[in-house]
């Protein structure tokens, strides 16, 4: 079984970097904060749903600390030039739903810079083994409509995918079928 509170695997981005993802840690909060603190409003709202000027100690425990059980959160650090910089993260959070049909929620985000290297995609691929071998049945998440590099993602995952207006955003499940 992976152990996802010690997660670790090198991969590389589209483009070719190297990079680590790995899970989150405690000690990663000066790394988020300088992460959030790069971000552009409109990534913010993308991510938050809403605009927040900085992290409050409760986001900052809610985003480091988690469970790895119900919640397991990735990073992706970048290569050593980029001074092992926190690029990316993606997490998924399980419902409360019957074992019979067990899903979670997903949520990214993106450092500016490293946006369109493939580093959601890759964040995504790494969570969808671990959520597969815990035996969730799908991914969902809420997406702005405005956020199409996010629906392109989840369209290029190869997952089936369903998406529907829900209000003001765009409701994705992936299944998680194993493919046959």
């Amino acid at each position: 079984m992976i152990d996802a509170r010690n997660y670790l695997s090198s991969d590389t981005l589209t483009d070719g970097t190297p990079v680590t993802v790995r899970a989150i840690r405690a000690d990663d909060r000066s790394a988020v904060i300088s992460a959030f603190e790069d971000l552009d409003r409109e990534s913010v709202y993308t991510r938050f749903l809403t605009y927040k000027k900085n992290l409050s100690e409760q986001d900052l425990h809610a985003i480091t600390d988690v469970d790895f059980d119900r919640v397991v959160a990735l990073v992706v650090i970048g290569p050593p030039e980029s001074r092992d910089a926190l690029i990316g993260g993606g997490r998924y959070a399980v419902g409360g739903e019957s074992d019979a049909d067990k899903s979670a929620e997903l949520a990214f985000i993106c450092s500016k810079e490293w946006r369109g290297r493939g580093d959601a995609s890759l964040l995504l691929k790494h969570l969808v083994r671990i959520g597969r071998e815990r035996g969730l049945a799908r991914f969902e998440a809420y997406v702005l409509p405005q956020n199409a590099a996010m629906l392109a993602v989840f369209r290029r995952s190869g997952l089936p995918m369903t998406a529907e207006i829900d209000g003001d955003v765009v409701y994705v499940t992936l299944s998680l079928a194993s493919p046959h």
